[in-house]
């Protein structure tokens, strides 16, 4: 699932969809949209009842890129097994065909920072996946709205909600232009230097999605198109995990201590292409209600804001 630009304000009326309450026969690994079968965190789907779902995705024990320290995953992991899920749900319950393209406008989502710890055995986190409105429009596009709550080991683990659309290659191909051709991807520039890995929790530099401009608070965005699991096959634009995790890392690099990003609220305004350097502005912002530190990151290409997003920062676990 890549990530599309904003549209107007999803208001669209809430689907009726009656599913049986069995367990999907299709194969889920084919739905979530990775070549590598391995990053393939979703197990199981079950319909429940209308356009409810619950889906079961598996933790790894420990993951090269998601497990940036032996103590903890990254928020980002929660993201992408919610990513997935949708992806499950979407090909599975409502009937869109899986060489759609995907494309997030807004999401808001929040993580519990114990639900992050790593055990010693795989987690296996449960997600209720509601959508509470789709519209099938002209032409075979889709936008919807959904609602995911997970759990591990019946603990609260996090939540989300997704205003997203869905795109037949007609309409998608008309949304790019020419930077529908994937060609793009092989043409991206070789990767910049990136910042000091342990300024955003990270211990392996080729992990580190950004890269110094000289001037406090402010990144380029580093884009390491050989990097298997943010790049896991050929785009034609930074995908939308790419992005959350530069906001992710911005929001640890302008904090003064060790911190783990737990709620970020996300607007994706426009395609962030790969033949323009993209800049990230941090903003510092008051505590929210949790009383936990916020920041605010922009992202600009071509002079025009591409992406934002609030992101709420809570002490990382004791190690």
């Amino acid at each position: 699932m890549s990530y599309g630009t904003a549209e107007a304000p999803c208001t669209v009326e809430a689907p009726s969809i009656a599913s049986p309450q069995v367990r999907t026969q299709a194969s889920l690994k084919e739905c979530v949209g990775k070549r590598d079968l391995s990053e393939v965190f979703v197990t199981d789907c079950l319909y429940l009842r209308g356009s409810e779902q619950a889906v079961t995705v598996q933790w790894p024990r420990a993951h090269d890129f998601y497990t940036p320290t032996p103590q903890a995953h990254s928020p980002l992991l929660f993201t992408e097994s919610v990513r997935q899920a949708l992806a499950v749900s979407c090909h599975t319950a409502h009937g869109i065909p899986r060489n759609y393209h995907f494309g997030w406008q807004h999401l808001n989502l929040e993580v519990a920072a114990d639900a992050l710890r790593t055990t010693q055995r795989p987690a296996t986190l449960r997600l209720r996946v509601i959508h509470s409105a789709i519209e099938h429009r002209r032409m075979g596009s889709v936008r919807l709205v959904a609602h995911v709550q997970g759990s591990v080991d019946g603990r609260y683990a996090g939540s989300a909600e997704v205003c997203y659309s869905a795109h037949p290659s007609s309409i998608y191909n008309r949304l790019r232009g020419p930077y529908a051709d994937r060609t793009v991807f092989l043409r991206a520039a070789p990767p910049t230097p990136p910042i000091p890995p342990e300024r955003v929790g990270r211990t392996n530099p080729r992990d580190v999605v950004l890269s110094p401009t000289g001037q406090e608070g402010r990144w380029h965005m580093r884009v390491d198109t050989g990097h298997t699991v943010l790049y896991d096959h050929p785009h034609d634009h930074i995908p939308g995990m790419v992005l959350l995790e530069a906001a992710s890392q911005a929001a640890q690099a302008s904090h003064d201590t060790p911190a783990t990003p737990v709620a970020f609220t996300t607007t994706f305004d426009g395609y962030v292409e790969f033949d323009a350097p993209c800049l990230l502005t941090t903003t510092p912002l008051a505590p929210d209600l949790h009383d936990r530190p916020r920041v605010r990151i922009d992202a600009q290409q071509r002079e025009r804001r591409v992406f934002s997003a609030t992101v709420a920062l809570a002490p990382q676990p004791a190690r």
